[in-house]
């Protein structure tokens, strides 16, 4: 079993999906201000990350990856999940995509893609590419590779090599972490305490209610400790907690929100031990300064941690790499025939 590493680990993922991860929950756009606003909060989030050196993972939906719709229909597997529920698949609203980012920001990302591989520290991982539910009863695995597949593909188009992976929904498939190795994936994230894996339609209020009090209040010690690496599979990279939005109605707790995240970074810092934030580029697509403040006392606060204590920035590859876990060699090559027009 490899060390434990000695310096805590602030670790940050995003969730780049756009409409394609909101398009069975969000009808009729009623989501489309947020996706459209998410086009500036990238870019501005980016500008944070070059200026506190903060090392991200942008998780990004394989869908998002094309420049057009001949792009994009010629880079769709010919094996799709066949989910029981329909209105799961991606694939059921390819009539509404239009022909190009320009006519249609809601479901083409290239352009901010590229923003994240040109800024430093920045590592552009999978979201799968159809944002895959990996729990949903009508798929199985040999689904779940052909997706792959099709994401490795996809951002081979703008010179990107997939080695990390965020499941969508936190649905993670343990059954489904060999095909991970197998395709070059070397991390993947996991579901902190009050994320467990959840059907789509599955009944959720409680949580929710657990989830919005734990990020005020103690109800979970949500810094993390790495598990041992296991031969064949990736690492996992435990979420600690998801970076929720600002509201209004909820803006006096900020105060208690932002000491509940930076006293568990100290904590982290000081024991060792691993602080992962998480959320949706969307998410600060309305409200962007309130989010884009709220944001850049964490990373101040990461900035002093990094000063005083040691505390290192990095993405979930450099993670798994400083566990000794690294892609094997020729091991991931995909079968270029799962993909066609």
């Amino acid at each position: 079993m490899l060390d434990q590493p000695q310096s805590g680990i602030f670790a940050i993922s995003l969730d780049f999906e756009l409409y394609w991860g909101v398009h069975d929950s969000r009808p009729n756009y009623s989501y489309r201000d947020n996706i459209l606003g998410s086009r500036q909060a990238i870019p501005a989030i980016l500008a944070l990350f070059d200026q506190y050196q903060v090392h991200a993972t942008w998780a990004c939906v394989g869908l998002c990856f094309f420049e057009s719709r001949r792009q994009l229909m010629e880079g769709l597997p010919d094996r799709r999940p066949a989910y029981r529920d329909a209105r799961a698949s991606t694939y059921s609203y390819l009539s509404e995509v239009g022909e190009n980012e320009a006519e249609d920001p809601l479901h083409f990302g290239a352009s901010l893609i590229r923003q994240m591989v040109a800024t430093p520290g920045q590592e552009v991982g999978s979201h799968t590419f159809s944002h895959y539910y990996c729990l949903e009863p009508g798929q199985d695995a040999e689904d779940f590779r052909a997706d792959l597949v099709a994401a490795k593909l996809a951002a081979e188009r703008l010179g990107v090599e997939l080695r990390s992976l965020v499941f969508p929904r936190n649905q993670t498939n343990e059954d489904y972490l060999r095909v991970c190795h197998e395709m070059g994936i070397i991390a993947y994230r996991g579901s902190p305490g009050f994320y467990r894996p959840q059907s789509k339609d599955e009944p959720s209020l409680l949580w929710r209610g657990l989830r919005l009090a734990d990020n005020y209040l103690p109800l979970s010690d949500r810094s993390r400790q790495i598990g041992s690496a296991v031969p064949g599979l990736p690492l996992n990279v435990p979420a600690s907690s998801f970076l929720r939005p600002y509201a209004p109605a909820r803006a006096s707790f900020d105060s208690l929100r932002l000491r509940r995240i930076c006293s568990e970074m100290e904590k982290s810092a000081i024991e060792g031990r691993l602080y992962h934030l998480w959320w949706h580029p969307h998410n600060f697509g309305m409200h962007l300064q309130e989010n884009l403040g709220f944001l850049e006392l964490i990373l101040k606060r990461y900035a002093d941690l990094r000063s005083q204590r040691g505390m290192l920035s990095r993405n979930m590859a450099e993670i798994a790499q400083r566990y000794g876990i690294t892609t094997p060699v020729g091991e991931h090559e995909p079968a270029h025939p799962l993909v066609g027009g």
